[in-house]
């Protein structure tokens, strides 16, 4: 019995088996969450620098010279806890999946 595999012209580019990432939700692997106190943000975006998984969406001020308000993608995040070290203000925490600040 033979099965064919396919040839090379048929294996998608890097062999990667899915057209994007955004395709697949990955919060759910999360164990802990980060929260951000607004407060306590100067908007440096060292969180959205440094996040592995692209989890922060900026909103900018109506010029677009600003970042007017930081927030976490949830849907993405997967709660390693790089944002709230690499925070110089620590105005992100770290709390447990489930939990309500």
């Amino acid at each position: 019995m033979s099965s064919t595999k396919p040839g090379w012209k048929e294996i998608p580019i890097a062999g990667i088996p899915f057209k994007s990432a955004l395709e697949y939700k990955t919060g759910t692997w999360r164990s802990f969450k980060p929260i951000i106190d607004d407060k306590k943000c100067v908007r440096c975006l060292l969180c959205w620098l440094y996040c592995p998984d692209d989890s922060f969406i900026i909103k900018w001020s109506e010029d677009g010279k600003r970042p007017k308000q930081v927030l976490v993608n949830y849907e993405y995040c997967k709660g390693c806890g790089i944002c709230s070290t690499v925070c110089p203000t620590k105005a992100i925490t770290m709390i447990p999946e489930g939990e309500e600040q």
